[in-house]
């Protein structure tokens, strides 16, 4: 008999409903029950692409010993960290306060109230067991231990990345940002790109402000590590050579071995990043790996509805990594004639570069294009070439047991991804991006919007409806501002601002100065938090301020700037000490003090001028316009003829007819 996982929509819950563990979701009916029984709670996390997740399952959790011990002393929940990022969020905190790391699996026991008194990640099965008839035992005789540990380790929790409120600057220096990316800049792996450690991530924010940095500062050290770590990356086995998107990370310290699990949130940045880079460098590298993960994206991981689903598993068959990994006989076996170049091309041996024997994850050098010349090969053709042999083994790889998909519909990750699509559009032109885009929009407005006029953090599912965190709500309005600078339809600014004034309503505190996670409406945990570093993926908070500045830019609303600079200016103080882990804050402050350029184009014309102006890289911009609008810099600049307009600071230019004239304003 299936525990009560078996009426979720989650599959990671779905997965564990035959456990011999008597698994609850998270819910009122397990939190009564432990109350009521006085047993100690323990909270499982994880998601559905994590390997050791798996892992522990098979060893600990459809192990029957250990599941009585569970049933008889805890009550177990499992909980899906993407779809409760909150849980996860107060429990993370917990464990990372007690045992300085975190991860997934994350385990925490908790009083029947909820407050943490022990925790870590994945534990071998002897191990788990053991633990938790210890922590079964201190409940029964000296349950004053649990509750003095539980209190102070709340209150730990509760206090963590808490800010003064700082007086907001005059203004904001070069100095400024020298004094992040100084310290930043020596953690920089030379000889393999990212950053001297390993496991390697992508961490894309991070490359995308300092891309920007560099151009705008002059930093041309800067400006070709980020350069030399974007090849790297799209080199490395960490990318699917043949079916496209990006793996999580790379195990090693060369990009070459991934942890093969694939999440939209890593690939709809990296689109981004890619196209963004490719504007400033053309490398048809990059162009390459944004046409082939977006055609991943839309074969593997588009709903009928136009969603895009969560993440593949790492696992196929129950072996990391088996359904991405070549033999050189396959190859061989599937290319013929064409084999020897592309078996030079991968750096495929017979022996194999993996741990598998005579296995290979596949990866080039930085410099493997040359191969065309060597080869008498034209770039088009060679592109061509590329493409229709890659294509033969895709379909050779495609009969394989496929990666279990997470199927999952999240209102975050698919506005990530829908922008995604419309920087890759704006870069390439490709109509179906911006169709992709427009699609995912839509769902987006039918599917995740809730009854009282906010957002859903997923579709409501048998009876159960998750409101929407601040990160849904803030990578929305980014997306639909974004899809406003693609369109110049306002009605997506308007619901970006209607968006941004429910934001101020349910997570904005006033007195602090900062905003919280979870809506004011939502559901009442231990502590309600603010997320304020940015991680793989940039932070809330973050993200919710570069929108105000947007947002009170373009409907020239004080009140919006005001708040964003007094956020931004609570957070500045931390930034120098970890970089990397504001790379999101940097992006703004670099618009505070090189400015953000307003671009206006008007007239019957504007889609060529604004296709001509895409040609171009400039980091610091908006751009607004269009045949109608209403919007304050729009006033009386709406005519018969195209004409572009530069703004700043609420003062703009005479009006110009040609992009050369436009680029030469904006340089000035």
């Amino acid at each position: 008999m299936p525990n009560k996982l078996h009426n979720e929509t989650s599959p990671y819950l779905r997965q564990h409903q035959h456990n011999p563990v008597d698994w609850y979701p998270w819910g009122e009916d397990a939190l009564s029950k432990a109350k009521a029984e006085n047993k100690l709670i323990l909270v499982s996390i994880g998601y559905s692409a994590c390997h050791w997740c798996h892992v522990m399952e098979r060893e600990s959790f459809e192990n029957d010993a250990v599941a009585e011990v569970m049933n008889t002393h805890f009550v177990s929940i499992k909980v899906d960290r993407e779809e409760r990022p909150d849980i996860d969020q107060i429990y993370m905190i917990a464990v990372q306060l007690m045992t300085n790391q975190g991860g997934w699996p994350l385990n925490c026991i908790c009083l029947p109230d909820g407050r943490p008194v022990y925790g870590g990640t994945y534990f071998r099965p002897d191990d788990w067991q053991n633990v938790l008839l210890q922590l079964a035992q201190m409940w029964r005789e000296k349950p004053e231990v649990a509750y003095d540990y539980a209190e102070r380790l709340t209150a730990g929790i509760q206090q963590s990345e808490q800010l003064p409120i700082n007086r907001i600057p005059d203004a904001y220096s070069t100095a400024d940002l020298e004094a992040i990316v100084k310290p930043w800049k020596g953690l920089f792996d030379t000889q393999e790109g990212g950053y001297t450690r390993a496991p390697k991530f992508p961490l894309p924010n991070n490359w995308l402000f300092l891309l920007r940095y560099a151009v705008l500062a002059q930093d041309e050290a800067t400006l070709e590590q980020v350069h030399f770590t974007l090849r790297k990356i799209a080199s490395g086995g960490i990318y699917d050579h043949m079916g496209g998107g990006f793996a999580r990370y790379s195990v090693d310290g060369r990009w070459h071995i991934p942890h093969f699990e694939k999440m939209l949130y890593d690939n709809a940045q990296l689109v981004s990043l890619y196209a963004e880079a490719w504007q400033q460098r053309p490398i048809a590298q990059y162009q390459r790996v944004v046409t082939e993960t977006l055609e991943w994206v839309l074969r593997e991981m588009t709903s009928p509805q136009g969603g895009f689903y969560c993440a593949l598993d790492a696992d196929s068959e129950g072996v990391e990594g088996k359904y991405y990994t070549f033999q050189q006989s396959e190859i061989k076996h599937v290319l013929g004639a064409d084999a020897d170049l592309f078996i030079r091309y991968f750096d495929v041996t017979e022996e194999g570069n993996w741990e598998e024997e005579k296995t290979n994850v596949l990866k080039i050098d930085v410099e493997a294009d040359h191969l065309a010349h060597d080869a008498g090969f034209a770039p088009d053709e060679w592109e061509t070439y590329l493409t229709q042999g890659k294509q033969k083994l895709l379909d050779y790889r495609s009969q394989r047991v496929r990666p279990g998909l997470d199927d999952k519909l999240l209102t975050s990750w698919n506005a990530l991804m829908l922008k995604g699509f419309l920087d890759a559009y704006r870069v390439f032109d490709v109509p179906e991006y911006l169709k992709a885009a427009l699609d995912n929009a839509h769902f987006i407005r039918q599917y995740l919007y809730a009854e009282n006029g906010g957002l859903l953090h997923q579709p409501a599912a048998n009876g159960k409806a998750i409101e929407g965190f601040l990160d849904d709500y803030a990578f929305c309005i980014d997306a639909f501002i974004a899809l406003y600078e693609a369109t110049f339809d306002e009605d997506w600014l308007t619901e970006a601002k209607r968006l941004m004034d429910h934001v101020l309503g349910h997570f904005y505190d006033t007195d602090a100065a900062t905003f919280f996670y979870t809506s004011s409406v939502a559901e009442q945990l231990i502590a309600r938090k603010q997320e304020i570093m940015d991680n793989v993926i940039p932070s809330a908070t973050s993200t919710i301020v570069r929108q105000l500045y947007r947002l009170g830019s373009l409907f020239d609303h004080q009140p919006y700037r005001a708040i964003g600079s007094q956020v931004l200016a609570n957070v500045v103080p931390q930034m120098a000490a970890y970089g990397s882990a504001y790379s999101n804050w940097a992006m703004q402050l670099l618009e505070e003090v090189y400015g953000c350029v307003e671009i206006v184009l008007t007239g019957p014309e504007w889609p060529a001028m604004r296709r001509e102006l895409d040609k171009h890289y400039l980091p610091n911009k908006m751009i607004l316009g269009g045949t109608k609008g209403k919007l304050p810099l729009l006033a009386g600049r709406i005519g018969d003829t195209t004409k572009a307009y530069v703004c700043r600071n609420k003062t703009c230019s005479l009006p110009v007819t040609h992009v050369e004239e436009l680029l030469e304003l904006i340089t000035q």
